[in-house]
């Protein structure tokens, strides 16, 4: 007696499509969230770290606008009394009374400096000269590299995510179209409505990852040449102000110190 066969039901054109079009309808949403939401757990962390990277980076852009903006026109302002004629002692203890900034520390470290050394009269050997005016020196420069380095906060974060984010944006582009191409096999349909939405999604890393690190690179450029130039203005302060004080040293003059503005 025959063994029964089984009976195989072929699948209907008409069901394949219906799968199809379920599975599109759960993807249909284009939008941002969307986009998110429906995106891989993997996918959906690389955005979250793109993002916030983003949000960090234009916290810093923000505030070292306004910071720089701020010490050009304190700057300005001290330069101006510096140059007035007023004695630089006077000077020194109303700048004191200011909030600090990296130009009026420049100068109230040398005056420190200056003061500690004159304290029991202009020194009168040619050694005990030298080694005031490098204590003097020295005081300067290590404020100013000081300051430089707090004004240089941030600035590694903007250039690590403008070279960074792109690449890790364009990981989770290639990790969502892995998973896009692995549901296409397993749905056996390559319609243009199956593919597009996965795509989608995956690209939207890439994306994210383009505006983290446009804005950084930009921002790092713009700073890092407004800071040179801040630091190249700190560093012609303090030579104008330590010739002055060798001047004054060299002549040993009277304690009350006038600068005077050269000018060609």
């Amino acid at each position: 007696m025959p063994a029964p066969e089984t009976a195989v039901t072929p699948v209907a054109s008409d069901d394949v499509a219906n799968i199809a079009a379920g599975a599109v309808a759960n993807h249909s949403d284009f939008s941002i969230w969307g986009l998110f939401m429906h995106a891989d757990s993997v996918v959906k962390l690389v955005m979250m770290i793109l993002l916030g990277m983003s949000i960090w980076c234009w916290t810093i852009i923000i505030s070292k606008r306004l910071t720089l903006k701020k010490l050009d026109r304190r700057a300005d302002r001290f330069e101006d009394a510096f140059w007035s004629g007023e004695a630089l002692d006077k000077l020194y203890l109303r700048v004191k009374k200011s909030p600090p900034d990296p130009l009026l520390l420049t100068f109230t470290a040398g005056m420190e400096e200056w003061q500690a050394g004159v304290a029991a009269g202009i020194p009168r050997s040619e050694s005990l000269k030298a080694s005031l005016k490098q204590r003097v020196e020295r005081a300067m420069s290590l404020a100013i590299g000081r300051e430089m380095q707090l004004l240089e906060r941030g600035m590694t974060f903007l250039a690590t995510t403008g070279s960074t984010a792109t690449f890790i944006g364009l990981f989770g582009t290639v990790w969502g179209i892995m998973n896009s191409f692995t549901a296409i096999a397993a749905m056996n349909n390559t319609s243009l409505a199956v593919v597009a939405p996965g795509i989608a999604e995956a690209l939207f890393a890439t994306s994210i990852g383009l505006v983290a690190a446009i804005p950084a690179m930009v921002a790092y450029n713009v700073f890092s040449t407004s800071l040179a130039r801040y630091g190249d203005r700190l560093q012609a302060f303090s030579a104008e102000f330590f010739s002055i004080m060798v001047r004054h040293l060299d002549s040993q003059d009277t304690p009350d110190v006038r600068p005077q503005k050269n000018v060609a």
